[in-house]
């Protein structure tokens, strides 16, 4: 289920904001899955998206006071977890250790290129063909298709134009493509050249 089509009542909202624990219990256990779902899809799996996620999380209880309920709860949390992941994808930290990375020798199969990574049915999968998007090209994809946003909501939340959302669709598709076309097809010879 999408976190935008979680809803939680306005009773169990009221008992929240009382300070119920059990009625805020509740609320996490509604929206947690959704939400990790949604930061992994943005960041990736591991430490990163676990912290953004606790983040979210304490942020929803912070200002669950503000919720005025003009849309649904879970579209609420979504933005809360989407401005996270942004803040996360364009600080400067993030670009520093992705420099240092690239210097370093990594041998891991998640870091091999994606010529190395032996293509069978049984490894075909959209989980696997995300985490070798970059990661702002996967929030795009995840944000255009399966959140549903246009193109100028995405621009605008990475702070730039309608063609950097739409250049970024374009190029992740492209290889998103060229991971899922059988072996000896022009994508898939695009997709092992370098």
């Amino acid at each position: 289920m999408r976190l935008v089509e979680v809803n939680v009542t306005e009773g169990e909202l009221s008992l929240a904001r009382a300070g119920d624990a059990a009625a805020q219990q509740r609320i996490y256990q509604a929206v947690a899955p959704a939400t990790l779902t949604l930061i992994r899809r943005f960041v990736g799996r591991g430490a990163i998206s676990e912290d953004l996620f606790q983040d979210t999380m304490v942020t929803m209880y912070e200002q669950l006071a503000q919720f005025r309920g003009e849309a649904p709860f879970g579209a609420w949390l979504r933005q809360i977890a989407i401005s996270r992941c942004l803040m996360y994808l364009r600080s400067p930290w993030r670009r520093a250790r992705l420099c240092l990375a690239a210097l370093e020798l990594d041998t891991s199969a998640a870091a091999l290129p994606l010529a190395t990574v032996p293509v069978t049915p049984e490894l075909i999968d959209v989980e696997r063909a995300l985490a070798h998007l970059p990661s702002t090209a996967r929030a795009v994809v995840w944000m255009y298709e399966v959140e549903g946003f246009s193109h100028e909501e995405i621009g605008r939340s990475f702070g730039r134009s309608v063609s950097f959302s739409k250049s970024q669709l374009a190029r992740a598709h492209a290889r998103l493509r060229a991971w899922f076309a059988p072996p000896g097809t022009e994508s898939h010879v695009q997709r092992i050249r370098p």
